[in-house]
């Protein structure tokens, strides 16, 4: 998951509050000063809620645009939007903008904190109304601003808020309470893909962008009543300016060009991998099979990933993630003839990785010892901008490669497919790069 640091800090899960940072052991104070405590970091029912909370809101928020690839295949065989070109713009527009967005939107609830406590309500409603506008679409220009930017911006503007009050809440399980939110996502991937294929082939899309709009309401709202900061907002507003000096260190810098790298080619398999199944003979079940296993042991390599960066060094966590998807890649995908290995692969690259953004938060521990006063939700923000990068560049990037032509090769990689998992299986192994920069003395 390279070698292992040997201090105290990376060895025990719970480390001391001496060995915590600044802002860190401030929140760990349960005293405010008013007269009442403050409840527990770490545990505790308040705690456990409010990661309740961040679990429904990631896996819905993220959810939704991460199974558009269902949406994608019914728009493109029924009318009105049959034979339209960029059909595919939807989706990418509500999922890198959604990545691309964080930082400014970050930058905006810092600079005015008490917008936090009504951002997240405000977005979920931007998000319904972008997807009922979006059931009255007759073209994809008009799917693309509602389905697409829309919801998109309502969606950041729902979840941010997410990076400051976790940091209350979760003090020395960070990496863990990282881990269950993430998992969220993997798990709403496995199922939102069977539920949304049911409603459209059923209902149809405008029923079925209207269902959804009533979900977020019926599912969203009623957990925003445990969404909320753990330190009074007289504190939280009293913030500090920003500080940007993570873009001058070499620990940020390294591990973020590796989150760039390994994201160029993450996405793919789970925009192909159905059509790729459908040419080995598969019903239209067996081709959403492969979504629902790769999104389903993301969800499993969350877990892990979140208590390993706990436990052991960064760059450990994301060379092991790195190697195990290399391997799926080339070794299962490269050689798939039929239905089984691509089965086994979805699971084994799913969970290896769909792992990785769950290790950010111990990138932000470690480049805070190196520049203690940055804020760590700008540095989480600036690593999934850096990821959104990677998500927008891999649509043009895998047009191409599949425009390539077609290998002398045999299995998969002769199948018009070679070129894309040899790119997948790439950026996947560069994603552990860390490791070799800290063996060298860069980190």
């Amino acid at each position: 998951m390279a070698s292992d640091r040997t201090t105290e800090r990376d060895l025990t899960p719970n480390p001391p509050i001496s060995e915590l940072s600044y802002d860190d052991r401030s929140l760990e104070n349960r005293d405010t000063g008013n007269g009442f405590s403050l409840p527990p970091t770490d545990g505790g029912k308040d705690a456990w809620l409010f990661l309740f909370a961040c679990f429904i809101l990631e896996a819905l928020i993220w959810g939704f645009p991460a199974s558009y690839g269902v949406f994608q295949e019914f728009y493109s065989t029924n009318k009105p939007f049959e034979g339209s070109p960029n059909i595919a713009v939807v989706g990418a527009c509500a999922m890198g903008i959604m990545y691309l967005t964080q930082p400014p939107m970050f930058a905006i609830l810092k600079r005015f904190p008490k917008m936090r406590l009504w951002a997240t309500p405000a977005g979920l409603i931007v998000m319904c109304l972008a997807l009922g506008l979006g059931s009255l679409s007759n073209s994809i220009p008009q799917l693309i601003v509602t389905q697409g930017i829309f919801y998109a911006l309502g969606g950041t503007l729902a979840w941010t808020p997410i990076l400051f009050f976790i940091e209350e809440w979760w003090v020395r399980r960070r990496g863990f309470a990282y881990g269950v939110m993430m998992a969220g996502f993997g798990i709403s991937g496995a199922v939102l893909p069977l539920i949304l294929q049911w409603l459209l082939h059923s209902y149809g899309f405008r029923t079925t962008l209207r269902v959804c709009a009533l979900a977020f309401v019926a599912l969203n709202f009623p957990i925003l009543f445990f969404f909320k900061p753990r330190l009074p907002l007289a504190q939280t507003s009293q913030a500090r300016g920003f500080d940007m000096s993570f873009w001058g260190c070499s620990n940020y810098l390294i591990l973020q060009s590796a989150n760039l790298v390994q994201s160029l080619g993450y996405f793919l398999p789970g925009i192909y991998l159905p059509t790729f199944a459908r040419a080995l003979g598969a019903s239209n079940l067996g081709s959403v099979a492969t979504v629902i296993l790769l999104n389903g042991a993301a969800a499993a390599g969350c877990l892990c990933m979140g208590a390993a960066v706990d436990r052991y060094h960064v760059t450990t966590c994301l060379s092991v993630a790195a190697l195990g998807s290399t391997l799926g890649v080339f070794l299962l995908w490269g050689f798939s003839t039929s239905l089984p290995p691509l089965y086994i692969f979805s699971l084994v690259y799913g969970a290896f990785a769909g792992c990785t953004s769950t290790a950010w938060s111990a990138i932000i521990r470690d480049t805070k010892e190196k520049r203690p006063g940055v804020d760590s939700g700008m540095v989480f923000a600036c690593l999934a901008a850096g990821k959104g990068v990677g998500n927008v560049c891999s649509g043009p990037l895998s047009e191409a490669l599949l425009h390539a032509g077609n290998w002398k090769a045999g299995m998969a990689y002769g199948s018009g497919y070679g070129p894309l998992i040899v790119f997948t299986g790439t950026t996947a192994l560069l994603g552990g790069w860390g490791s070799a920069a800290k063996r060298m003395g860069w980190l």
